[in-house]
């Protein structure tokens, strides 16, 4: 048995579009930028607010694939998987760190919380939404809720 635990799991908001670059050896990689919020009233009776920011990589190509064809600024998701620091060199020769989340193959989750496009608005008259959504994004055999036994 581990004597140590790294985990992280984070529900907040994209502060921007997922940014999508390569490797050296070109494997993708995807970051997103998430805030967390927490408000209370301070003292005085006054609303206060502090927004937190964190970086997250997606290592797992998979999951960036989905994450650069869905996500966009302002998407709620939770994510979950390592913090780790890495160190770096800045263009003056100084050490920098940067501590981020990392989401590995096999080893983290990301999940979007808003609804699925095609699930914001349905109509009264019961005929489908327009969802900008292609044929082939369609799960073969019909919509996924039509798949989920529960």
């Amino acid at each position: 048995m581990s004597c140590c635990l790294n985990k992280v799991q984070l529900i907040g908001y994209l502060g921007r579009d997922p940014d999508v670059r390569s490797t050296q050896s070109g494997k993708k990689v995807v970051t997103l930028n998430i805030a967390t919020s927490e408000s209370w009233r301070d003292a005085s009776g006054n609303r206060a607010e502090r927004t937190e920011w964190h970086r997250v990589v997606i290592w797992n190509e998979a999951l960036g694939d989905i994450a650069e064809k869905y996500l966009a600024k302002g998407s709620r998701v939770y994510v979950e998987g390592k913090l780790a620091t890495r160190k770096w060199e800045d263009q003056s020769g100084n050490d920098r760190y940067s501590t981020e989340i990392n989401i590995q193959p096999y080893n983290g989750t990301l999940t979007f919380l808003d609804p699925a496009p095609d699930k914001r608005e349905r109509p009264c008259d019961g005929s489908q939404p327009s969802s900008g959504r292609s044929g082939s994004d369609i799960p073969k055999g019909g919509d996924l809720d039509d798949t989920i036994p529960f």
